[in-house]
Order: C-alpha cells, then structure tokens, then sequence
C-alpha cells in the first residue's frame, strides 16, 4: 500500500461552465484640464492593487485563480459607465468591486446590474475625499434598491501609498469569496434522486426557495432511474474494473454486527452494486461524454448539478443496497480516478442541508461533511456512563454528530498540515493524506435493521483539534428561509469513553465529537442550548470558522441569520443594512424581509 501515489485527475468534470470573474470599476472625478488628469494614475493603481490581492489570495473550486477584469478606463461619468457594463458582460464579470480614492459622480457611476453583489472601496485619504463619494454612492444604491457593501480603511493613507491595509484586505476578500458564491449558482441545478425520505422537511424540495434566492433550477429522477442504468449497464465498463478493484484494496471492510451477516457471492454483489451506484450518481450530476461513446447520447449530458441529493430510505434501502458508499465517495476528495474536487451529495435528499454543504464549499473549496446533529452529552452524563469526567474544550460537554451516509472521508482529519489535521482543498492533499484517510476508514456491513437491502457504511473516528463551523439553513412557513451556524472545534475522547458512547447509538456509522464556542448568552450560553436551539435534525460541517463569511453571503441571498456565535466586529452585510435599526440582528431581518429574495 505504501507505494501507491495518488495523483491529482486533471480529468475531473465537477465544473460546469465558467466560472464568475471580479469586475474592478476604478471611479473618478470626471472634471477634466487638471482634476481628472492628476487622478488617473492613483486611481488604476488602487484598481490594480485589488485585482493582485483578489487573485492572488483567492481560487476557483477547480484550484485556478480568481480571475479579475478591469475596465478599460476610468469611469467619471455614465457613458464610461456603460462602457464598463459592456466589457463585463462580454468578459462573464458575477460581481463587482468599485475602487477610488476621490470624489466621483455617485449615481453616475455606480453597478446598475440588480443581481451581481456590489462592494464599492473607498480610500481613507486627506488629499482627496474618497469617503464622501463612498458614502453618496452607498446612499445612492440604497435610495434605488441596490445594497452594496462599503470599504473604507480605519486609518488615513498617504494619496501615493498603493498597499491595501490589513482591514481593507479582510472585507474586500470576504466579499469576493460570498459574490462568487452568489454568481456561480446562477443558473445551476439540484438533482433530486428520489422524493422525500421517511418525513423529513428538508427533503421536501422548496423549488421557490432555489429559484427565488439562488437562481437555481430543479431536476428530478426517480430512483427507479439507478435500477435501469444498473440494469441495462449504462456506465463505463473500463471505469467499473478500475473502481472495483480500488475499492477491494483500499476499502476494507468492517465488523458485521448483524444478527444474519452476509456472506461470499451475496456480499461481493452488493459491493458491484454500491460502486455502479457511486459512478451513475456522478454521471448523472454531471454527465459522462464517455456514455456518448457507448451509444448513450441523452444520459451522456447529466443535469447541469452542482449538488444533488439520494432520498434512499426506504423505498430503496428496503431492498437494494444503501448509498452510504455512494454519497461518502462522492463527497470525498479522492476516488480511483485521482484526487479530484468532491461532488456535494446529500443524504436522505434533505435539500437544505445539501445548501448548506454548497454554501460551505463555495466559501472554503474543502469538501463539507452531512450530519445528523444527534445528541448533547452532558460533562454530568459522560461521567456516569463511562466514568471519565471530560475536560478541556469537552469540559462543559459535547455534541456528537453522527450519520450513515455524506460523510466525506477527509473528515476522519488524517491530513495534516504542520502537524495539525486540517481539511484541504483537493489541489493541495497529497497522496500520504489520501492513504491516510483511507486506512483510517472502514466500512462495516450496513445494519439491516435499518437497511434491509444491505450495503456498507463508512466509519472513521474524527480527530480532535480541528475548528470547523456546522451550520444549516430552515425553511419556516410565513419567514422564510433562516441560516444557523456555530463555530467550534472537534475533541477527542478516551478510547474506552469513545466506544461506551458510540456503542449507545450505531457504532458502524462515522462519529464527529463537537464542541461550539460559547458567548455567554442566548443560544451559546452553554453547549445543551445550542443542540436545544438547533432548527432541524441536520447539520453541515465546514472546516475552519468560516461563520462570518456564511454571513456576508447570507446578506447577499437575503436569508436572515437567526442564530450565531460571531463577534459582532466581524458581521459585514451590505450599508443598506444600517438603516434597518440599530440592533444587528433585527436590522437583518427588516433588511431581508424588505429586499426580498434576489431572484423574485
């Protein structure tokens, strides 16, 4: 095994379509024979200044780097401003960052476009008055419907200094990072395997909710559509031989605790089944020219998805093979294709947990984890179950977030950076890290009593160490959409505590030990009120304390956030927001409730 390498697949097919560039609008003071002329320098240096910070801290899911257009010119008034539009256009520009270090013509010059994130920077100069243009523009869009977020460093710079300071840099990058989330679910799709499973709200496909706030379609199949293709072996063939035989050498199998295991021909069956159900559920995301080739044109196009959800219980688990295999692969880093992007799918086809996954991904470009968000472990429970008193981050007790199906494998945290376990993005995971992953993953017979078709499920333990944010998005009836979060860390437990603990539930499925970070008050004054306060049985797990950016794109989407544990220094939501009220929440939700959904 320690020989294998794992490569990146330069092959990969998870991107569809282009991605959004940043259009730069560098504004002026269109007064000419002196005025104009003396600013046009300063003016496309703090442009281009933007689109080296932009580009070079920033990437596209597929590894490149954001990519920044330029206007032509400077833009001191409204047929520059056309002028500008038009190059956009034609370049693909998603969002917009307008940059000055003057007094411009507000109306004039400002983003028209009703549907691409704005963010307009103003420079803190003496020489010239950068903040009264940022703060007429920002009345500007305000007065016309179009919230955009404003830029002005703390501290005054001199009119030739082109370095962007340290609180400048941190919001220019957050917004680029929830625009280009924004832009690039426009036009996107949800693949829907499946309708709901067993009840679950978030399974209810809300096709106003993806239409109106992320401009994005739904697509629909039948489960019945995965028979037909196993059936009629609408897959690659060559690819199958490659998957299976990785599967044997890397995916070992785990303890059967079924009263009935399965043995010989009958398990080597169910294993041919969950890979070919692994290949169709990509090759249906995304699509397969390689299907074109075998006379299978149609199925060859996939649905244009960008995340997709595989209802599975029961009405194909009571007899077929579950999509734990499936949904795990799928969402992992890694195949036997290579290390490639992950493709988002969601277990139980809970569409809102699936959104949130997508969210999460946009942000970060590391694979998410699906959770049912399952128990509160009280220090005082943990103690008399097991006999260990909990202490450090576990100190005021844990939640356990625990599920059979989308857990991707780079979350059992066996990738390392400077020795800590991290989550990477794909183009930085190594193939010591895919190996780690791998063998640090078993994969146990399914439980037939919840899977009477059989199957496996993944199963790693979670190292502890790693701060991630969970966060999931609810749909409540006369509000609308609410996003959730909370930032925290993983633990570790003893290993006797560990096992008493998971013995209590499923020990075949994958357990995640976390522990938010608490404020003090409301939700967060103690771990029990976050599970308490927890809007649904889901959960998506993001690597790192992604919590204020899930908020700026939030804003962006019009979807108020109705519980977090962010410092109130690090909220940034478009100016409009101000007007709202003084109280940051509140303000929110009057903000979103007026503005409505982007795409209405």
């Amino acid at each position: 095994m320690s020989d294998t390498k794992f490569s990146v697949n330069s092959n990969h097919r998870w991107t569809i379509g282009d991605f959004p560039k940043v259009g730069i609008r560098p504004v002026i003071d269109g007064r000419r024979k002196g005025v104009r002329e003396s600013l046009e320098g300063q003016t496309m240096n703090i442009a281009r200044a933007a689109a080296r910070l932009i580009s070079s801290n920033l990437r596209y899911p597929d590894g490149g780097k954001v990519e920044c257009v330029i206007a032509d010119t400077t833009i001191g008034g409204v047929a520059e401003a056309a002028q500008c539009e038009e190059k956009f256009m034609a370049e693909g520009v998603g969002l917009s960052l307008t940059v000055t270090p003057c007094w411009c013509y507000g109306s004039e010059t400002i983003d028209m476009d009703p549907l691409r994130p704005k963010a307009i920077w103003g420079f803190n100069g003496t020489e010239r008055p950068g903040a009264v243009y940022l703060a007429a523009a920002l009345a500007g869009h305000s007065q016309k419907g179009l919230p955009a977020f404003g830029i002005y460093g703390r501290h005054v710079q001199d009119a030739g200094d082109n370095t962007i300071p340290t609180d400048v840099e941190e919001k220019i990058l957050r917004f680029v990072r929830a625009g280009i989330a924004v832009a690039y679910m426009l036009g996107k799709s949800y693949l829907s395997m499946g309708s709901v499973s067993m009840g679950i709200a978030g399974s209810i496909v809300n096709e106003e909710f993806f239409q109106e706030y992320l401009g994005m379609r739904n697509e629909y199949i039948d489960m019945s559509e995965f028979n037909r293709r196993i059936n009629e072996e609408i897959y690659d063939k060559n690819e199958l031989s490659r998957a299976l035989e990785w599967t044997r050498k890397w995916c070992k199998e785990g303890k059967d605790t079924n009263d009935k295991p399965r043995y010989g021909e009958e398990k080597e069956k169910d294993w041919a089944t969950v890979v070919k159900m692994t290949l169709i559920a990509r090759d249906l995301i995304a699509g397969n020219p390689r299907l074109k080739e075998a006379g299978f044109g149609e199925e060859a196009m996939g649905h244009n998805a960008i995340l997709a959800g595989f209802q599975g219980q029961r009405q194909w688990t009571d007899h077929m093979p579950n999509g734990d295999f499936m949904e795990a692969i799928l969402c992992s880093s890694f195949d036997w294709n290579g290390i490639r992007p992950p493709h988002l799918l969601a277990t139980e086809n809970d569409s809102l947990n699936g959104v949130s996954m997508l969210l999460g991904y946009m942000l970060t470009n590391t694979t998410q984890m699906f959770s049912d968000i399952r128990t509160y472990w009280s220090p005082e429970a943990i103690e008399r179950v097991s006999g260990h008193k909990p202490g450090g981050k576990a100190e005021n007790g844990l939640i356990h977030l625990i599920n059979s199906g989308a857990s991707a494998l780079d979350f059992s945290g066996r990738q390392e950076k400077d020795g800590q376990p991290v989550i990477k993005p794909f183009w930085e995971i190594s193939s010591d890290d895919v190996k780690a992953c791998l063998e640090a993953t078993s994969w146990p017979a399914a439980v037939t009593e919840y899977f009477r078709g059989g199957g496996f499920s993944s199963q790693f333990d979670t190292r502890g160490g790693m701060p991630i944010t969970i966060s999931r998005i609810n749909i409540v009836k006369g509000l609308g959409p609410v996003l959730q979060l909370s930032e925290g860390w993983t633990v570790e437990l003893p290993e006797d505590t560990h096992h008493i603990l998971t013995d209590r539930t499923d020990p075949t499925w994958p357990t995640t030990w976390f522990v938010p970070r608490l404020t003090g008050g409301d939700a967060f004054k103690d771990v029990y009120s976050v599970m308490a306060n927890w809007g649904a049985n889901h959960c998506a797990s993001s690597f790192g304390h992604i919590g204020a950016d899930l908020i700026t794109l939030a804003s962006m989407l019009r979807i108020p956030v109705n519980m977090h544990n962010i410092p109130f220094e690090k909220i940034y939501r478009p100016s409009a927001w101000n007007a709202y009220g003084m109280n940051l929440e509140g303000s929110d939700y009057r903000a979103c409730e007026v503005y409505g959904p982007l795409y209405k």
